[in-house]
């Protein structure tokens, strides 16, 4: 796997099934996190490029809903294919523009988008699309036209999460991708256009959240907005679809827990949290940013967590030994040294890590980071900080346990460690969050994605996911 030779030079938007010059002549960069040299360039979408797309997707919409079940489902089956198709172009892409280390780029990057679109079509062909409640059939119609605003983090995971249920269900869609990362969109745009989906089905528009996300949000013919990204603009974007009483789902930030139970195995515990805070330097909403503990067991598990983080060594993302790569811009590693800082001024002990540890020259890293004696009060216990830092909390029963797991704001993913897996259930059953990993549990794709608390509402992959852009429509005989 190599460096891009040359930037990519974006001129187009894509709209009404053809790709069109915006009606601005403003650009944006994109930074390679690992060399802060220029990637690519896009254009940046005017309002007009906005409602042109809104446009083209309203008049495609009652076309493409009328399209029958198997012939949507065939299309995001074929839309998984060709991405797969570009394989190691497209996942060379995808560790260039987002610093993600090659060897999880594979899986969570591209494998899982491919997936993911692989997954709907089979569901939506099996899913019941009527059912007989009494006297009345109840059916369930696709909610209409959809905005999509996805993050820089996992890009083409995160959009494949939202395009492949919503043109499943029957929904035309205008997709705005960050502008941080928004080339591996690009290509998704590019297989798109190669399948022949109807035109204005799909449309995408580039640019700066604060312009084209929040004129997306509020444009009044949308009949459903799905947004990722942090509480803050999640707020924003709740409060702008309101004034049309256009549906939201929002998958906003977390600061998940691991909750180690006296009788639970701190080596496994350690390295799963370890593994899942450090991945992708830390840029993941679910991850388990915090380690809560038994106070009789703190040392033990900070021994375990000392030999699981060694293995996270700041490195060229392209390299294959390498597992912590760069956030993914100069503005996040400021505010990750500033959480940093903000704890070792308020009394966390620094275990590993820290702001003193030799890094690359170039790019835009941060050391893999591990606090102790972290109390609840303390800014890195509550504030997701999205970097590789894991705050480790001792606590002296399971009740206190629980009240530090749950003392912060979100609520969107937990892990319980216990030799009693019902022991571990009860704990989990008092957590306010979406999902809770037991001892170590495999992910399950056909499983509800989402979270409660300032971690958002509505719920994406398997049937959930594909229930969101849907409407139940009742017929009484």
């Amino acid at each position: 796997m190599t460096r891009l030779a040359a930037p990519l030079a974006y001129e187009r938007l894509y709209i009404d099934g053809k790709w069109l010059s915006p009606t601005s002549q403003a650009t944006s960069d994109i930074i390679n996190p690992a060399t802060e040299e220029i990637l690519g360039r896009i254009p940046a979408a005017s309002s007009d490029d906005v409602d042109a797309a809104v446009r083209a997707a309203v008049v495609a919409q009652p076309g493409w809903a009328a399209r029958p079940v198997s012939e949507r489902a065939d299309a995001v089956r074929r839309i998984g294919d060709g991405l797969a198709a570009r394989g190691e172009s497209l996942l060379e892409l995808l560790v260039n523009e987002v610093g993600t280390p090659r060897s999880l780029a594979q899986v969570m990057q591209f494998q899982s988008a491919v997936d993911v679109f692989r997954d709907v079509a089979d569901l939506v062909t099996e899913s019941q699309r009527e059912e007989q409640v009494l006297n009345s059939v109840v059916t369930y119609e696709p909610i209409g036209v959809v905005g999509l605003i996805v993050p820089w983090n996992y890009p083409l995971y995160q959009a494949a999460l939202k395009v492949a249920p919503a043109l499943a269900a029957g929904c035309a869609i205008v997709l705005k991708p960050s502008a941080l990362a928004t080339l591996s969109l690009y290509a998704l745009a590019e297989v798109i256009d190669e399948i022949g989906l109807p035109p204005g089905v799909f449309n995408i528009v580039t640019g700066r959240g604060a312009a084209v996300g929040e004129q997306l949000a509020a444009h009044p013919s949308l009949d459903m907005i799905s947004f990722t990204g942090s509480p803050t603009a999640g707020r924003r974007v709740a409060a702008l679809a309101a004034q049309n009483i256009t549906r939201t789902t929002l998958e906003l930030g977390g600061k998940g827990a691991t909750v180690l139970l006296d009788d639970g195995d701190a080596v496994a515990a350690a390295r799963h949290t370890v593994r899942s805070c450090f991945g992708n330097a830390g840029q993941t909403c679910a991850a388990m940013t915090r380690l809560v503990v038994p106070r009789s067991r703190l040392a033990e598990v900070e021994d375990a967590v000392l030999a699981a983080s060694a293995e996270y060594v700041a490195g060229d993302p392209l390299l294959p030994e390498t597992k912590l790569g760069p956030l993914i811009s100069a503005e996040r590693r400021e505010k990750v040294r500033a959480y940093i800082t903000a704890g070792l001024a308020q009394g966390a002990r620094l275990v590993a890590g820290g702001l003193d540890v030799p890094l690359p020259e170039r790019g835009y890293y941060v050391a893999a980071t591990v606090f102790s004696d972290v109390e609840p009060r303390m800014t890195i216990a509550q504030e997701e900080i999205f970097g590789p830092v894991l705050a480790i909390e001792a606590v002296d029963d399971v009740e206190e346990a629980v009240r530090v797991a749950e003392g912060t704001p979100y609520g969107l993913t937990a892990s319980v460690w216990s030799a009693d897996v019902e022991r571990a259930r009860a704990v989990g059953r008092q957590l306010r969050v979406g999902s809770v990993n037991v001892n170590g549990g495999k992910f399950n794709p056909s499983a509800p994605f989402g979270g409660r608390k300032d971690s958002g509402y509505g719920r994406e992959r398997g049937r959930f996911g594909l229930e969101e852009y849907l409407t139940p429509k009742a017929y009484h005989f």
